[in-house]
C-alpha cells in the first residue's frame, strides 16, 4: 500500500529534529558522536517485504550511512514484545527508537516515562508525550487518487480491497479509496475484507485468490509483495485463471530490477517510486484496451514498457 512519501526521508528528518530540539543544550553542545548516537527500529513484519517494513529499514540504514549512528533492528510479533523491546533499547541508552506502526503507540506511552533520555517515535501514531512523538503519512491522500483511477477504469463497478488488521490509518485509507472512486463513479461498490493480522500469509493469499477466482477482471493492479505471495507468484496465479487479464505491478520501493523480471514473466507494466499518477492511469487505460483486444474486439497492442 505504499504510494507514499519516502520513509527514509522522514526518519532522517526526525533524527535531525529530535537530536537538536529534545536536548537542553545548544547546537554545538548537543552534537553526538558515532559511538553515542544510537537508533533502533521495531517492525511488525519482515524487512524483506520490499514495502512497509523494508522501507523503514532502508530509512534506518540511511541514518547509519549519513549520520554515523549505531543502529539496531528487531522484528516484533506480539504487543508484549513491543514493551519488552522498547524497554531493552531504553535500558541500553538508545537515543531514538522507532515503532513502525500505529499499534506501537500504546507501548511507547507505557515505556517512555521509564527512560526520559530516549525519544520514542511511532509511525502512523497520533499520541504525543514528553519523549513520545507520532508520524502521520497521510495515506488517505494517495488512496483517494488511486480510487479515482479505479473508479474511472472499472467496467464491472466492483472493486476489492484486502487489509491485515483494521487499524485506524488502514481504515481511513480504505475509506478514502472508496470516496475517490465514488467521486467519479457513484455506482461503484467497494468490497473490503480484513484477515485479522499482518502475519497470516496463507489467509492473505487465500483471500486475494478468492477475489481473483470469483470472476474475470479488466485489469489487476497489485502490490509487488502481498501477504503470502510475491509479485511473480501472484502473476502466475492470475495467468493460470485469467490468461488474458493484464497485470500491473506496483512497488513501494524505488527498484527497477524486480520490475524487469516481472515484465519478462508477463506483467503488463511495472511502477516503482517515485510514482506518477498520469503514467499509472495511462497504463491502466492501455491494459483495459489490451484486454478487450485479446477478447477479440481488435488486434492486440504491445504491452506497456517497463
Amino acid at each position: 500500500m505504499s504510494i507514499f512519501r519516502a520513509f527514509s526521508t522522514a526518519l532522517v528528518a526526525l533524527v535531525a529534529i529530535t537530536s537538536s530540539s529534545c536536548s537542553g543544550k545548544n547546537a554545538d553542545e548537543g552534537k553526538t558522536t558515532a559511538s553515542s548516537f544510537k537508533v533502533a527500529l521495531l517492525t511488525p513484519g519482515p524487512i524483506s517485504d520490499k514495502s512497509w517494513n523494508g522501507g523503514a529499514y532502508a530509512g534506518l540504514m540511511a541514518i547509519h550511512d549519513s549520520l554515523g549512528a549505531q543502529v539496531s533492528h528487531i522484528q516484533t510479533k506480539t504487543p508484549a514484545e513491543f514493551d519488552e523491546n522498547f524497554r531493552q533499547y531504553g535500558a541500553k541508552g538508545f537515543s531514538l527508537v522507532f515503532g513502525h506502526g500505529f499499534e506501537f503507540q500504546d507501548a511507547a506511552l507505557r515505556v517512555a516515562p521509564e527512560f526520559p533520555n530516549t525519544v520514542y517515535v511511532t509511525t502512523s501514531g497520533t499520541s504525543v508525550a514528553k519523549n513520545v512523538a507520532g508520524v502521520e503519512f497521510a495515506f488517505e491522500e494517495a488512496s483517494y487518487l488511486a480510487g479515482i483511477v479505479a473508479g474511472r477504469m472499472t467496467k464491472s463497478n466492483v472493486l476489492g480491497m484486502i487489509g491485515g488488521t483494521e487499524l485506524p490509518p488502514v481504515k481511513r485509507s480504505f475509506e478514502a479509496f472508496e470516496q475517490g472512486a465514488r467521486s467519479v463513479n457513484p455506482r461503484v461498490k467497494v468490497v473490503v475484507s480484513y484477515i485479522g493480522n499482518w502475519d497470516d500469509v496463507n489467509a492473505g493469499k487465500e483471500q486475494a485468490l478468492a477475489y481473483l477466482y470469483i470472476e474475470s477482471y479488466d485489469v489487476v493492479v497489485t502490490d509487488i509483495s502481498m501477504p503470502g505471495l510475491s509479485g511473480r507468484q501472484l502473476l502466475s496465479y492470475i495467468q493460470a485463471k485469467h490468461a488474458t487479464t493484464p497485470v500491473i505491478v506496483i512497488s513501494g520501493m524505488p527498484s527497477g530490477a524486480d520490475g524487469r523480471e516481472l515484465v519478462e514473466a508477463g506483467a503488463f507494466a511495472y511502477f516503482a517510486k517515485p510514482f506518477n499518477l498520469d503514467e499509472i492511469e495511462s497504463a491502466v487505460e492501455r491494459a483495459i484496451l489490451h484486454h478487450q483486444q485479446l477478447a477479440g474486439e481488435q488486434q492486440p497492442l504491445e504491452s506497456e514498457p517497463s
